[in-house]
This record gives C-alpha cells, structure tokens and sequence, in this order.
C-alpha cells in the first residue's frame, strides 16, 4: 500500500510521519486488499478567526473508487486520531456496499425526474473566479452510472461529484440539492435542453437512497 503524506504551512517532521503512519495503516489494516494508495494532506489554517486550525484530510483510492474523510481541531495530532477513526468507519461501510451489491439483484424501479433548466444562470451577475488556484486534484474517471456515482458522492464527503457518465461518455456533476435529494448537471450544445443524451444539459433529481 502506497501512503503520501503532504504538508500545507506546516513542516512534516519525522514524528508527525511517523504519527500519521502508525494511525492510518492502523486504520487501514483490515482492507489492504482493496486500497490502492492512501493520500494524506495536513494543513494549519493562518486565519485567526478559525479555532480549529489544525486539519487532516485522507483520500483513499480503493479499485477505482475513492474515499475521503476530514477533520480538524486544536491539535494536529488529535485531528491524525479523528480522521483515522472515521476513514475507518468510511471503508467499513464501503467494503459493506460491495458485498451488498454483489449479493443483492440491481433495482430497474429509480425514476430519474427531469427539473427545467433555468436559461440564465448567472443573471444580472458577474461572474469571478478565486484569485488564486490553492489546490489542484487529479484522478481517474472511469465511466460510471447515476447510481455509482451518487454512492461516490457519499464517499467522499463533499457537496459534489464529477463523474464520465457511462451511458453518454460526457462529464458529469452530481450534487446534493438544499432541498433534498440529488441534481444532476450534464452539458449542452445549442439551446435547448434533454435528460442527458444528444449533447445537451439537463438538471435531474436522482430519488435519494438511505445513507449508510
């Protein structure tokens, strides 16, 4: 198993290495057989306003899935204690779903619901982009379904999800709406708009499954 440690306004000691390394391959011990590489940023916020400053975040790369969990605190090493517990917790119920899927028939009943598309988003505002890139991910995007993808979502722990659709080969954005459930946001061509094929944008709910 591949673990990389990285640091952001903090320097990586050789007791912090080996920290993070006691508690995450602790953590990971009973699923070796299906993590791939597991990513481990520490970071400690500079602004003074925020009291828990000390954060540690971990993705984990699971044959062809990816898991995440973060936490934060007053104290780095806690923050390590934190976010190994609950990567833990994450992988235990992602090794569930597997065993689920493959002993449970797919359901054919979700109803993908099509929502109209506003014609203009951003209206009477203009559009800014942060002054400054932070962070720059990259991973595989091996094409999947709604339901794969909304199961990914949850995996990862963030408000959003792109994905390659399967049935259509274009990226995807899979979110949760404020109002429950989930939309999905696919591209377009011209001005018109479908459920996804043909080229063209569409925001859908997909019916919310019970979260584990």
């Amino acid at each position: 198993m591949k673990l990389v440690i990285h640091g952001k306004n903090i320097e990586i000691t050789d007791a912090i290495r080996e920290y993070v390394h006691q508690k995450i391959e602790k953590a990971v011990s009973h699923f070796q057989n299906i993590t791939n590489e597991v990513d481990v940023h520490l970071s400690v916020a500079r602004n003074p306003r925020i009291s828990t400053k000390q954060a540690a975040e971990v993705t984990i790369y699971a044959n062809g899935s990816v898991i995440r969990a973060e936490e934060s605190s007053e104290n780095l090493y806690a923050s390590i204690d934190l976010v190994a517990d609950k990567i833990a917790r994450q992988l235990r119920k992602y090794k569930e779903r597997r065993q689920d899927h493959k002993t449970q028939p797919i359901s054919t009943t979700d109803v993908v619901v099509p929502e109209p598309v506003a014609a203009d988003l951003i209206g009477d505002r203009t559009p800014e982009l942060p002054g400054e890139v932070v962070r720059t991910k990259y991973f595989s995007m091996p094409p999947m379904t709604l339901a794969e993808a909304q199961e990914q979502l949850q995996l990862v722990g963030h408000d959003f999800y792109m994905f390659r659709n399967a049935e259509t080969g274009e990226i995807n954005v899979i979110y949760e709406r404020n109002h429950g459930g989930y939309g999905v946001i696919q591209p377009r061509n011209g001005n018109g708009h479908t459920n996804g094929k043909n080229g063209k944008t569409a925001n859908v709910a997909v019916p919310e499954k019970s979260k584990a």
